[in-house]
């Protein structure tokens, strides 16, 4: 490859990457749960994240155990660079007993990562 076609590929190949990871990490900024009865709850989770296209957005969150098992996952399936924060929803059952649950976001540059926000279990 010429040098002179390298030295503008690699430039634009540093700026895409720079501006990827100058979105941080996806936040879990607020959220709430329901309980719909048999075991099973509406969890809601606000995101956060400098969406900047398919390159870089919030892919999912996941609703974690205290000792960081996911016991559910909500994929997002496409960017949300309009709509910031935004909130979405997942039915899960949820073990029997359990009083704490965790939030957390992951983008598809970083993974998992950001600000976990974290839910106590109502009765059923």
């Amino acid at each position: 490859m010429d040098k002179t076609i390298r030295t503008p590929l690699l430039a634009t190949l540093l700026m895409i990457a720079a501006t990827n990871a100058a979105a941080g990490e996806a936040d879990v900024v607020g959220g709430s749960i329901t309980a719909l009865g048999d075991g099973k709850f509406r969890i809601d989770a606000t995101v956060l994240h400098e969406d900047s296209g398919w390159d870089h957005y919030a892919d999912r969150w996941d609703v974690l155990a205290v000792d960081g098992r996911i016991l559910g996952s909500r994929e997002l399936a496409h960017p949300h660079e309009n709509e910031q924060p935004f909130t979405r929803s997942l039915t899960l059952a949820l073990p029997e007993g359990m009083s704490v649950v965790k939030l957390q976001a992951h983008d598809s540059v970083h993974g998992l990562g950001g600000k976990i926000f974290e839910l106590a279990v109502p009765s059923q």
